[in-house]
Formats: structure tokens, C-alpha cells, sequence
């Protein structure tokens, strides 16, 4: 059972400006001290949380994803973090799991942000993604995700962390935080959350809030306001000991996802 060792970068962002945010997340990669395993960008890391997509959004294997690829291949960790990716006339808020080696997985945002109008610019997701890394199963989601507990059911501990890519607004910071310590206590996973700080364009104020909360809903880490870097080494054995003594998941309903949106 080997330890896991992850990179959370909480940052401001430069609104709609995908030259300037690479270029000031490329420096922060570059100051991280220690190796790493993983890397974990906020949503929408390249321009901020817009529905400006025929401007930010971009084909894949256009500058984002090989950005993706040089910083993982450079640093010898997964880099993830979500984009505005273009397909055809469709757009999709889409995280890409990019691998040392230049192999990927990706996963679209499948809960679009009513609210904030994203479901008339996005088309959603219908899979979700498990990947694996040293051992590791993970599982990362994106944003307005974190609300919807079904899509993000561990069944028969399907994944051992989970994690949301975000960019959400300190006003509802309260929500950020509870949401994601339920989701620790009730799949019995880490979580990580990882957020931006700063104003965007639209004038919407972030407190980042990223947080690293373990499988029985302790923080390990949190951090409001400021921007930082910051590795955790997460420990598997203490996972696997706490889900033998506390076998909650056999107890649990059993269900199937409508994937039709």
C-alpha cells in the first residue's frame, strides 16, 4: 500500500487571459519543492469560470493539453484541472487527467451551473471517471458536482479519493466546506477540494477554501483567502484499516444512474 503524495495550487486567476494563467501556473509548478504524485489545478484553470467559450474555448490538443503535457512530463506527476474544450459547435467543461508519459483520461462536467447560466452554453457529461494511480483509485469531479452526493457515490469503495476542481464563490463558502466534508464521511474516501482566490471578471469574490479531509471528515488541510501551494503525503493503510473496521458500504442502498440528460 504505497502513500500518495499530492500537490494542491489554490491561485488568482487572470480573467479569460489562458497565455497569462499558463504562464503563472508553469512558475508555481516550477516552485514546487518536494516530488509529487499529483498535481490539482482549479476548474477552469486557463481563464476563470466564463461562458465566454467561443473565445476561451479551444480544441483538444491545442495549447491547454500540451501545456498539460510538457508541465507533467517535466514534473513526473498526473496534472488535472479543467478547461473550456471544443468539439465540433459543442463545448464542454472538461478535466484532463494528463500522465508523465502523455497518456490522458478526461471527464466533462456533468452538473452544468444553472445559476450562473452554464447549461446554456455547456453540453454535460454522461461518465463518470475512476483512474489509478499508484495504486490509488481516484475520483475527480468538477464544481457544481460537489451538490448531487448520488453521482459521487463510492459503491463497493470504487475509489479511494475524490476530488472537485472548483471555482466557487466565497459567498457560498459554507456550503463549499460542509458539502465536502459529507462527502468524505459518507464514502469513507479522502477528498480533496481544490479552489481559486481572488475577483474574476463578473466581480464574484473566491476565498479558495481548498481543503484535503480525510475518510473520517478531518481536516488535514484548509486554507481561506490567500494563495498557496501546498503537497500532502495521504497514507493508504489508514484508509484500508478504517473500512474493515467500519464496514459501512455493505449496508448500503443499491441504485443505478440514469446517464440521459
Amino acid at each position: 500500500m504505497q502513500d500518495l503524495s499530492i500537490t494542491l495550487i489554490q491561485t488568482d486567476l487572470y480573467w479569460e487571459n489562458s497565455t497569462a494563467n499558463l504562464a503563472m501556473l508553469e512558475e508555481k509548478i516550477a516552485m514546487i519543492a518536494t516530488p509529487t504524485d499529483l498535481i490539482v489545478l482549479p476548474e477552469m484553470f486557463n481563464s476563470g469560470f466564463t461562458m465566454n467559450v467561443e473565445q476561451v474555448g479551444e480544441p483538444m490538443n491545442f495549447f491547454v493539453q500540451k501545456w498539460m503535457k510538457q508541465q507533467a512530463a517535466q514534473t513526473n506527476a498526473v496534472v488535472t484541472g479543467s478547461f473550456i474544450a471544443k468539439e465540433g459547435e459543442k463545448y464542454f467543461n472538461r478535466l484532463i487527467w494528463m500522465r508523465p508519459d502523455g497518456s490522458f483520461e478526461q471527464y466533462d462536467k456533468r452538473h452544468l451551473f444553472r445559476m450562473g447560466g452554464e447549461h446554456h452554453y455547456f453540453t454535460g457529461g454522461t461518465q463518470q471517471l475512476i483512474v489509478e494511480l499508484k495504486g490509488w483509485k481516484i475520483c475527480p469531479l468538477i464544481c457544481y458536482d460537489l451538490r448531487f452526493p448520488v453521482w459521487s457515490r463510492n459503491v463497493n469503495h470504487a475509489y479511494d479519493l475524490l476530488i472537485y476542481v472548483a471555482n466557487w464563490p466565497a459567498v457560498r463558502s459554507k456550503v463549499w466546506d460542509t458539502l465536502l466534508q459529507a462527502r468524505a464521511i459518507e464514502n469513507q474516501s479522502y477528498v480533496i477540494g481544490v479552489n481559486r482566490v481572488g475577483k474574476d471578471g463578473m466581480d464574484l469574490v473566491y476565498s479558495g477554501n481548498s481543503t484535503i479531509i480525510d475518510f473520517k471528515g478531518n481536516h488535514l488541510f484548509y486554507q481561506p483567502d490567500s494563495e498557496i501551494i501546498k503537497t500532502q503525503v495521504l497514507n493508504k493503510k489508514s484508509l484500508a484499516e478504517f473500512r474493515e473496521q467500519v464496514p459501512a458500504y455493505l449496508d448500503a442502498d443499491s441504485f443505478e444512474i440514469n446517464n440521459l440528460l
